[in-house]
């Protein structure tokens, strides 16, 4: 008898043989994974492997005779990875960290927000004496390790508004830059800020296998995932750290500024802010707490007065005033005019003087009534075509100094003060305004707010007879590249060199003349041009103003001066800065008996 054939005997067979074919795959792809794709293992040893950062050198910092400004010392952060937290004694941790339980759970919350199975910094900037204490326990707490990250110190403790300082990433700056991780460190303000991408280098990494006791082993894979830190460029600045030293503590107990600039160059070779307060102050975990202290207190000791701080220039603008009127063609070096002392109008002269007063003896004497006319002319002057085209020329040459808007520089947070336009003037007074309306810019006085870097590069401008560089921080990288090429390129003003060689003279005869304002400033063998200011202040006392240059024929420093609340400019701004000008030039101070009377006296 012939059975009938089963119809599900050949899908049988099939079904069998698919589950044989599936299971032979499968037997390949796991071959492949484990022996041939080295990958595999690379994710599976993952739980035992431990991809640590390596943290580059931050890029060292020096002056221009290569003083060391800034350098790294070693620091380490304790980094957590919280899904690997386990079988952990609090309590042990945080005596040995220092802190409170709440504080822990806090920073351990913060980490999980950011990330459970990456790495971010528990507890950072941990110094080496704290690290001795730590490491060897380090074992105890599972998913806990150290990474090396140093921080900055500043041997000088000078110049903490243009160093700057470094601080933990914002989110912000991590969602700007992918470079940037939770906890990683930051240039903040000053050169740290500014020159961030030269100094910070380049992050590298290193695997290696840890045991269950969280203790590193060896290598991961003989070190073939492993990348090098490339380490910061170093800077070297313009700056010139005895002279910056010497300048701090002139301005002890003042409040004011002092930029000094290298003429030929426009590298800055000092930038005092007072009150200042030491660098090293921000480093490590005090920064967030003296940070604090430092923003709240009355003094505004953050502020950087050189850079950021505005200012009316009072009486030393009367020389761009006075080169402005010879350019016009208004006035040559012979004209004069006549000043009646006190009872001049519309503006009155401080003191009684020879009359009618010459240019030169204009500068000598400080005369408001003369440079009062020379602007009153310029703006009648027909060549012109009315009042308001001539304050456009007067606009336009002013601004040609640098004047009205930031520089292109590396000074972090400049400000741009402010040159008051024609459309500005328009807009107050509805288009209804003549000389008479802007008679205080005659005199420096009004609208017209500088800082003290830009007074320091007009200053330098006069000396070089009409050009200027950029002031700027940087003379070199340590990597050999170029410096923005902006700085290097000469700016010309639109007035002719033989204007400067007149207002020089009477510049200079601001100390050598009979009557010269600062002549009790001289500095025996070293000729120096100047000018005194003492502008007027609505909070207080007038502020203590001085520009100038020396040698006159041959500029090596150019330096602008502000005390504030001071008084008169010869008074204490101008001994200030013949004081640098002779520690510059000479190396040494003379007049001792100068130097201790402005040392001891404290303004605040």
């Amino acid at each position: 008898m012939i059975r009938k054939k089963d119809k599900y005997q050949e899908r049988r067979f099939v079904i069998m043989g698919i589950f044989v074919v599936t299971a032979v795959v499968l037997l390949v792809k796991i071959f492949i994974l484990q022996v041939v794709d080295t990958s595999y293992r690379q994710i599976s040893a993952n739980s035992t492997v431990r991809y640590m950062t390596q943290f580059p050198a931050r890029g060292t910092v020096y002056d221009r005779k290569n003083r060391l400004l800034i350098y790294n010392e070693a620091s380490y952060d304790l980094m957590v990875i919280p899904a690997q937290v386990k079988n952990l004694d609090t309590n042990y941790l945080c005596n040995l960290l220092n802190i409170t339980k709440d504080d822990f759970n806090n920073r351990l919350a913060k980490a999980k927000k950011y990330s459970r199975f990456h790495p971010s910094v528990f507890f950072g900037q941990i110094t080496k004496e704290e690290y001795g204490g730590i490491s060897d326990k380090s074992y105890h707490f599972h998913g806990f390790y150290f990474v090396n990250h140093a921080v900055r110190h500043y041997p000088y403790s000078i110049a903490a508004h243009t160093l700057g300082n470094i601080g933990e990433v914002s989110s912000k700056d991590i969602e700007n830059d992918a470079y940037y991780k939770s906890g990683d460190l930051i240039g903040k303000s000053g050169i740290e800020y500014y020159y961030e991408k030269k100094l910070r280098g380049k992050k590298g990494v290193k695997a290696v296998v840890v045991d269950v006791h969280n203790r590193e082993k060896e290598s991961f894979l003989n070190g073939e995932l492993d990348t090098l830190p490339v380490p910061g460029c170093d800077l070297v600045l313009g700056l010139d750290a005895e002279l910056q030293q010497y300048g701090e503590r002139l301005m002890n107990g003042k409040t004011g500024s002092i930029v000094a600039i290298e003429p030929s160059t426009g590298q800055i070779l000092a930038i005092v802010s007072s009150p200042s307060y030491d660098p090293n102050a921000l480093v490590g975990r005090v920064r967030g707490k003296n940070y604090n202290e430092l923003l709240n207190n009355e003094e505004k000791p953050l502020l950087n007065r050189a850079a950021s701080g505005t200012y009316p220039p009072g009486s030393t603008f009367k020389i761009l005033n006075g080169l402005i009127g010879l350019q016009s063609g208004v006035i040559n070096e012979n004209s004069t005019y006549i000043c009646n002392g006190p009872i001049s109008h519309p503006i009155k002269c401080t003191h009684n003087h020879h009359s009618p007063t010459s240019l030169t003896e204009a500068v000598e004497n400080s005369c408001n009534p003369y440079f009062w006319n020379v602007f009153h002319d310029m703006l009648n002057a027909k060549t012109f075509g009315g009042v308001k085209n001539a304050f456009d020329y007067w606009y336009r040459q002013v601004v040609g100094f640098g004047f009205g808007n930031n520089f292109t520089t590396d000074i972090a947070f400049a400000s741009s003060g402010q040159i008051p336009s024609r459309n500005y003037y328009d807009k107050i007074y509805k288009g209804i305004w003549n000389e008479w309306t802007v008679r205080s810019l005659s005199i420096g006085q009004g609208e017209i707010l500088v800082t003290p870097v830009q007074l320091a590069n007009y200053a330098a401008a006069i000396g070089n007879e009409g050009f200027y560089y950029p002031p700027h921080l940087i003379r070199a990288f340590g990597d050999g590249s170029p410096i923005d090429s902006v700085f290097t390129t000469k700016i010309t003003t639109d007035i002719a060199p033989e204007h400067f060689k007149t207002m020089k003279n009477g510049m200079k005869r601001v100390f050598e003349g009979e009557h010269g304002t600062a002549r009790g400033s001289a500095i025996d063998s070293i000729s120096v041009a100047g000018k005194t200011g003492t502008a007027q202040n609505p909070h207080g006392e007038d502020h203590s103003i001085f520009i100038a240059f020396a040698p006159v024929d041959n500029p090596q420093i150019a330096i602008a001066v502000i005390v504030e609340n001071a008084g008169f400019g010869s008074t204490y701004a101008a001994p200030i800065a013949t004081l640098m000008i002779e520690k510059y030039i000479r190396g040494y101070v003379k007049r001792t008996n100068v130097e201790r009377r402005i040392m001891e006296t404290e303004l605040k």
